[in-house]
């Protein structure tokens, strides 16, 4: 194959995948009337040119017949009804189909499995049979599409950094220049103290003081030099902020260009998941199986890192739920279920995490076998009889034990008891999570949570027996400050009542030190209180009583495992002198402590669950600032702790959000200076409004004058922040105060 024909393929391997999940999202919506149908028709007529650009007849007649049908539809001569869109939908498989047989590599000795032929859309109208090259390679690794948008934002943050380090220059040739007034201030005093050297002796040579009145240009000199001084003094002050000014706008400033190429390197999941669809109904088709693959959010960014790490895992999952999740048909229709089983893979960004979803509506995990295959393995002691089944959670979460497997038979697609475990296993090395929970009324969803990238995670570094650890933010629910004498005792174990997502539930109280090596260690208590970080697994919490906590950083974790500890830790970090610390494994925690307290768990801290995270409404903050910049940036902060996150630009706009009551708004955090209405008049507003004199308001600006301090504070605000010394730190500290 030719370069020129390498590159087209692979031009069009991409472009091919974004018009069918375009008009596949499309048709998501058409019963609710929210169809685009002029772009539904351009995308199949853009989708035709392509194909014939590249030489694929079979797919451009299929697309023809899209074109034709969406064509019909705009003018009123075909209705897009329930058949309709679902010999579109057969249709949209075919030419996923054909295209997967053209850019997969050629295997002689594979047997040809026929595609099975969709319904026509016209009456006239049948589709083709592929043709299939005989030596195809894409060669699609050599290329990185980037959205140009993105290297606008990235030119513009590279535009913004270069001014700011400009403005530093001028800030240097200040500097410069106040050292040369420095010098001249200091030649002056040498002169000043010789001619007070001099007065002062030609003084005690005349006993009637005249040796003053002899020399009149002393006092004007005198006078001189204190106002040069004073004059410094003043340019060293204003220099001080300017600098302070400075230096924090080139944070930003460099923060922002570190984001943008992050962005820039960041690739559509549908690069690597995009074919997915294909293979799914495949394996489905010789497992005679009716299964319709859909496919929701891959154009959300990534890691290519961590989607190609995921690639194996989440094919996995799928294939799981063709082989143990979905029955045959005659099963399902005896059930009063659907002919056609549904199988989902959703990515969605959740809380500054990648979340992938593998959902399935099928018959749903087999507790009873679970259990009996876990007594079996010796993963579980044998219940005797009237005592209580595990919970549902503890049972779900051993699937992913190594050589776990409830297949009765080994074949082609299950039971040799390898998969679940190795799915674990990648999520545990990108510092995520993995959870399986039946859903309702049918099926089964497994969910992966993972970041975004591979290599730099935010985490909260605390302390423990004078051992530095880092847990990853996204697990942390809250920071705790427990009173020691307010501890209840389950079962001889300390807990605490805490109130939860709006519920009140009791949390274990565990030293971390005795998770992480010193298994009799005692809580440690500081004038009469417990520090503790409050984790959570799925449905499960655990307070971590730790000695210290330092702060929030986003580090470099690189995969370094401790010994002995190989199960908690999820990498390793360098602090600044050059000490490393452990990152821990949240949901390696919490499951490792139900293991070792596993009659406690089962028993009164059953009651530390709480609804699903995405059943639970995220707080929601809204950002006042006139600067794009700041809003980005304490966006990207609070998102990062699992905040919801709206914007205004300035106290009208905002005042439209808070009145419109389209979202519930938990705290706002305003800059002061602003045009139409500034944080004053904003706060001032809030306060005397009724409805919203309730709703916490933060003042975060760069006016840090006293009298500011005390205007705000008396308007109402909960508390005052100054950017020349902001830090994210105290931001987020006080948020958790004010909330």
């Amino acid at each position: 194959m030719t370069d020129i024909r390498k590159q087209l393929l692979a031009a069009f391997e991409a472009e091919h995948r974004e018009h069918l999940q375009a008009i596949r999202s499309a048709l998501d919506h058409a019963d609710g009337g929210g169809i685009d149908l002029t772009d539904v028709f351009r995308r199949a007529h853009s989708l035709k040119g392509a194909a014939r650009a590249v030489d694929l007849p079979a797919v451009e007649e299929v697309a023809h017949q899209l074109e034709a049908l969406f064509s019909q539809v705009l003018d009123g001569q075909q209705s897009l009804d329930t058949p309709t869109i679902a010999t579109v939908r057969q249709n949209l498989d075919l030419i996923e189909d054909l295209v997967a047989d053209v850019l997969k590599p050629s295997e002689p000795q594979a047997a040809q499995v026929p595609v099975a032929k969709p319904e026509p859309l016209a009456p006239e109208a049948t589709a083709p049979k592929a043709e299939v090259p005989a030596h195809t390679d894409t060669g699609t690794g050599a290329y990185l599409r980037v959205a140009a948008e993105q290297m606008e934002e990235l030119s513009d943050s590279m535009h913004q950094l270069l001014a700011e380090l400009q403005a530093d220059e001028g800030i240097d040739d200040t500097l410069r220049q106040v050292e040369l007034e420095v010098r001249g201030l200091r030649r002056s005093w040498d002169q000043l103290h010789a001619q007070v050297n001099t007065l002062s002796a030609a003084t005690q040579r005349a006993p009637d003081g005249s040796g003053f009145r002899g020399n009149p240009s002393f006092a004007p000199r005198l006078r001189d030099f204190d106002q040069g001084l004073k004059a410094l003094f003043r340019r060293l002050s204003a220099l001080s902020r300017d600098r302070r000014q400075s230096s924090w706008s080139l944070e930003q400033a460099a923060r922002q260009v570190r984001d943008n190429i992050d962005r820039v390197s960041l690739v559509s999941a549908e690069t690597v998941f995009g074919a997915f669809g294909h293979m799914v109904r495949e394996i489905a088709r010789k497992a005679g199986r009716d299964v319709n693959v859909r496919s929701i959010g891959l154009d959300i960014q990534a890691d290519r890192q961590v989607l190609q790490a995921l690639k194996d895992p989440v094919m996995h999952l799928l294939r799981n739920a063709v082989s143990h999740g979905i029955e045959p048909p005659e099963d399902r229709l005896a059930t009063g279920k659907a002919e056609r089983a549904e199988v989902t893979l959703e990515l969605a960004s959740r809380g500054g995490r990648l979340v992938i979803a593998i959902r399935d509506d099928g018959r749903g995990p087999n507790l009873e076998r679970i259990e009996e295959v876990a007594v079996e393995r010796g993963l579980l002691q044998r219940r005797s009889a009237g005592h209580p089944p595990p919970m549902m959670d503890q049972l779900l979460s051993l699937v992913f034990a190594p050589g776990f497997s409830t297949a009765g038979e080994v074949d082609r697609l299950s039971g040799r008891g390898m998969g679940l475990s190795v799915v674990a296993e990648a999520a545990r090395r990108l510092q995520g999570s993995v959870l399986m929970r039946p859903r309702y009324p049918h099926g089964t969803e497994v969910l992966l949570n993972v970041p975004f990238t591979a290599a730099r995670q935010p985490l909260l570094l605390l302390e423990a027996q004078e051992r530095m650890f880092g847990l990853p933010s996204h697990a942390v629910v809250r920071l705790l400050r427990l009173p020691a004498d307010t501890l209840e005792s389950v079962e001889g174990r300390p807990t605490a009542r805490i109130e939860i997502g709006g519920q009140d539930v009791i949390v274990p109280v565990v030293a971390l030190a005795a998770l992480t090596g010193s298994p009799n260690a005692p809580l440690p208590i500081e004038a009469g209180h417990v520090k503790a970080v409050l984790v959570r697994h799925g449905p499960r919490a655990c307070a971590l009583a730790v000695d210290t906590f330092h702060d929030v950083r986003t580090m470099l974790v690189s995969d370094v495992q401790a010994v002995g500890l190989n199960e908690l830790v999820s990498g390793t970090v360098l602090l600044e002198n050059e000490t490393p610390a452990l990152v821990l494994s949240p949901d390696k925690l919490v499951e490792h402590w139900v293991k070792n307290e596993g009659s406690l768990a089962a028993g009164g801290l059953g009651l530390a669950r709480w609804a699903p995270e995405e059943e639970r409404r995220a707080r929601t903050i809204l950002v006042v600032d006139d600067s794009i910049t700041t809003r980005t940036l304490e966006k990207s902060i609070l998102e990062a702790q699992g905040y919801e996150v709206l914007l205004s630009v300035d106290g009208i706009d905002a005042l439209h959000v808070l009145r419109s009551g389209e979202a519930i708004v938990d705290l706002v955090i305003a800059d002061v200076e602003m045009p139409r209405m500034d944080g004053f008049g904003l706060l001032q507003a809030v306060k005397n409004d009724p409805r919203l004199s309730t709703l916490p308001v933060i003042l975060m600006t760069s006016r840090a004058d006293p009298e500011d301090v005390r205007k705000g504070l008396d308007l109402g605000a909960s508390a005052y922040i100054t950017k020349q010394k902001f830090d994210q730190r105290e931001l987020l500290a006080t948020i958790g105060q004010v909330l």
